[in-house]
């Protein structure tokens, strides 16, 4: 039987935005079940949820103090096992993320390790004596500033690849290896459908702590030694064994890397199902040489087990409608890039707020800004002399609130996420669920009408390419299956192209005009879709 992963069309869900159930203005379960058939209408069969556990939210969930429990902001235990039983009872899997890198400075394992150098828990982290009264090594963090924090009570410093208040487990511990498979383990015999693993190649599995190379061209430190490290595959390995041991579970890693050789080696038969494709999804601005380049180097570089993602929007970037935009074109240019991610070769992950159109939200005071990211940018920007205004605009370009607004269903105040004010601020536009709903012209309606066109088509599921090329920003591919070709164009130039179309071919969407007559030409920014059968 064939993994039902790879027939899905997935769904980002990041919790606290996505819909308020109880009115105290954050996202919740109760919220997000009362949205589920919205999105079975959608025609999602997969969502992933952003962390939902306890947590101080430093880093928005992603710094967990008990894995065991549901952070009260989201509810109660029993409202996720409601949410889960009502997405299975839809057809609809679930993925959680899942993070195993780090813990909270809260959480009680940290407490303890912290407490003394002789607490059994010591280990659990990574602490080291001074060198010559200074941080054991060189590192610098992934959210910029310092990777060791010294420890006034025991006189060793700690370490965090990320955030002060994100300390990394020390992987080299059986005891610890051993605990994050009990998590594991209690979540899958909650009845979860798989995992999102968080940042899975900074797992620290050696005791080595080389000072990191100088890059004196671009001024940044190379990050060689505190990530994909020797012995990091062979612990991925025993991860995906446990989690394939229960039938039809999924795993997608977040590899933090745009090299597509480093990414390849994460994935396929014994390892993770899927990585997120950063060399493709993290493009700064649209550039269909880039996309073409990309899509096609994955398709020479992966083999038959391994299949990519397609995604070009998370909570962790800027929303691709915002940074891809061509003027006066967003939408239309948005439509071009969703008709690529649900007809390319991949498994496709939609971000909620993608199928209407939602855009960046800009942060205008800094008081006002929930991301430590964005907080630690600003912060090192005035320490770097610059302007509070300059310094702001560099928070909004590295912070990460711009797109993590709450999900805009209505046209009512807050847009109907609540009915109160939610926890970050909101944009100011009237894209909305509602307005678009029974618009048959709406980024709405050309969402379902492509996920529902994918899900008949089985060479958009299965099939792999017969053809791939880009001319004059033209870009083109087939997909075949049995005795179906399905045909693209992705005209991602503002000019019109001509198109000869083949008698036997059915022209069969197009994403800026209706179908009452063949077409000859492929306008401006628009995506045609054909299909030949025999």
């Amino acid at each position: 039987m064939e993994d039902w992963w790879k027939k899905a069309v997935f769904y980002e869900i990041y919790m606290p935005s996505f819909c308020d159930g109880n009115g105290d203005g954050i996202g919740d379960f109760i919220g997000i079940t009362s949205k589920l058939d919205y999105l079975k209408k959608l025609g999602i069969n997969g969502i992933w949820l952003t962390p939902f556990y306890r947590s101080p939210k430093v880093d928005n969930g992603y710094d967990i103090s008990d894995y065991y429990t549901v952070d009260p902001d989201y509810g109660t235990m029993k409202d996720f096992e409601i949410f889960l039983m009502e997405a299975h009872a839809r057809n609809i899997k679930v993925i959680i993320d899942i993070v195993l890198n780090h813990t909270s400075t809260e959480h009680r394992w940290f407490q303890e390790s912290r407490s003394s150098k002789v607490n059994p828990k010591r280990e659990w982290y990574i602490w080291r004596d001074p060198v010559n009264g200074n941080a054991p090594n060189n590192w610098i963090s992934f959210m910029e500033g310092p990777a060791w924090t010294f420890d006034e009570k025991t006189g060793q410093f700690f370490y965090h690849s990320f955030a002060e208040q994100q300390v990394d487990l020390n992987w080299t511990n059986p005891e610890v290896k051993a605990e994050m498979f009990r998590v594991m383990r209690f979540w899958l015999e909650k009845g979860v459908d798989g995992f999102r693993l968080d940042v899975i190649n900074h797992l620290k599995v050696t005791v080595r702590f080389n000072d990191n190379p100088w890059d004196e061209e671009v001024g940044e430190q190379i990050h060689c030694y505190d990530k994909n490290q020797e012995g990091i595959l062979e612990v991925i390995e025993e991860i995906a064994a446990f989690v394939h041991s229960y039938p039809d579970k999924f795993l997608v890693g977040e590899v933090s890397s745009e090299d597509l050789n480093e990414l390849k080696n994460y994935c396929g038969k014994g390892k993770l199902d899927v990585v997120f494709q950063f060399n493709l999804g993290s493009i700064p601005e649209l550039d269909v040489e880039k996309i073409y380049q990309q899509i096609k180097e994955m398709d020479i570089a992966y083999k038959e087990d391994q299949l990519p993602t397609l995604f070009f929007g998370s909570h962790d970037m800027s929303r691709f409608i915002t940074r891809f935009a061509v003027d006066g074109k967003e939408e239309e240019v948005a439509k071009l890039i969703s008709t690529l991610m649900l007809t390319a070769k991949g498994v496709p992950f939609i971000y909620y707020g993608e199928e209407i159109g939602m855009r960046d939200l800009v942060i205008d005071d800094i008081s006002k800004m929930k991301d430590v990211q964005g907080l630690i940018a600003y912060h090192l920007a005035l320490e770097a002399g610059k302007t509070e205004k300059e310094a702001l605009d560099e928070a909004n370009r590295n912070g990460r609130d711009r797109s993590r607004s709450p999900m805009q269903w209505s046209q009512t105040t807050y847009y109907g996420f609540s009915n109160v004010e939610p926890w970050i601020s909101l944009p100011n536009n009237d894209v909305s669920v509602e307005k678009q709903i029974k618009d048959p012209a709406s980024m709405l309606s050309y969402y379902r009408n492509l996920i529902a066109f994918r899900r008949r088509y089985p060479a958009l599921t299965t099939g792999n390419y017969v053809c791939l090329q880009l001319e004059n920003q033209l870009f083109n591919y087939k997909r075949k299956y049995q005795d179906v070709m399905v045909d693209v164009y992705l005209n991602f130039s503002d000019e019109t192209k001509r198109m000869d179309l083949s008698p036997n071919y059915e022209v069969v969407l197009s994403s800026r005009r209706d179908l009452s007559s063949p077409p000859r030409e492929i306008l401006p920014f628009e995506a045609i879709v054909l299909v030949k059968k025999g």
